[in-house]
């Protein structure tokens, strides 16, 4: 296990090297010794995906995401603009966009505004450019993501991420409205909550208009999505650790299934079989 306050250094060295941090993982692998079983890591905060992916339709996340491939760059178009090739992209919450990975693994890093707002990806793209609204650019953590991709179950996530985001938080200077912190930190942690926006408003004292107009400018996203993004971390969770798709919909209070997958597409703009299936855990 690295510790992590010389794990960024122990990166460095590595990368100098051309070593790998960790041993390969014992999994399925593709025709170039890539191993293709997803990996989906959530916990608060924050959440991992890491795995092939092929072509997302238009979407638009409720969170900022960074995006990075591991192997090659991806194709990215942002609210029906043209398409670009880049090494990484930081996508604001509410920015509709599209990608094509063709298949091969991708990351997406998604960051919670309970724990830092888009500023704090931005040190990890480099050479950055204005796209739509997003930025793109080179990745600064291809290699670490690639690392935990190809190692072992045991390679530690947590430490990474605790690692990485302890070095960009502090840049980013920002902070949540604390009625508006309070509401996203009760939706949080209960994905059940069917609160209406105006009694959220209500319990942070608030009128119903302005608790809206307030968590769309602090979160990126209405309050609605906000709350339906709750639920599809809740459900993957329950997927990864094992539960089935129609029990996880339940649990994270959806109403069937098929209320999670039309869900899952809207916000994904894919199926959530290809990303869920045979997936490990982080």
């Amino acid at each position: 296990m690295v510790a992590p306050n010389c794990y960024a250094q122990l990166l460095t060295v590595a990368v100098r090297k051309g070593d790998r941090l960790y041993e390969r993982a014992a999994t399925a692998e593709d025709d170039g010794g890539r191993p293709t079983l997803p990996i989906w890591h959530l916990e608060p905060g924050r959440a991992l995906f890491v795995g092939p992916l092929g072509h997302h339709a238009p979407h638009m996340h409720s969170v900022p995401v960074l995006l990075t491939g591991l192997y090659e760059a991806i194709r990215l178009r942002v609210g029906g603009g043209d398409w670009v090739s880049c090494e990484a992209a930081v996508i604001p919450a509410g920015v509709s966009y599209e990608f094509d990975a063709d298949g091969q693994p991708l990351a997406v890093l998604y960051l919670e505004p309970s724990e830092a707002g888009a500023e704090a990806l931005m040190p990890f793209v480099s050479q950055v450019r204005d796209e739509g609204g997003a930025l793109v650019g080179a990745s600064g953590i291809r290699t670490l993501i690639r690392d935990l991709y190809e190692a072992t179950d045991g390679a530690p996530v947590t430490e990474a991420l605790d690692d990485l985001l302890g070095f960009a938080k502090p840049r980013a200077r920002r902070t949540l409205d604390a009625r508006i912190a309070r509401a996203v930190a009760s939706l949080s942690t209960d994905a059940e909550d069917v609160r209406s926006a105006a009694a959220a408003a209500h319990d942070v004292g608030l009128s119903s208009s302005r608790f809206q107009h307030l968590f769309a400018a602090e979160v990126g996203v209405p309050f609605r999505r906000f709350r339906m993004w709750q639920r599809l971390r809740a459900a993957i969770a329950e997927i990864v650790a094992g539960s089935s798709f129609t029990d996880a919909a339940h649990r994270a209070g959806f109403y069937d299934q098929a209320h999670f997958g039309r869900a899952f597409r809207q916000t994904f703009g894919a199926p959530a079989s290809p990303s869920l299936r045979r997936v490990r855990r982080g």
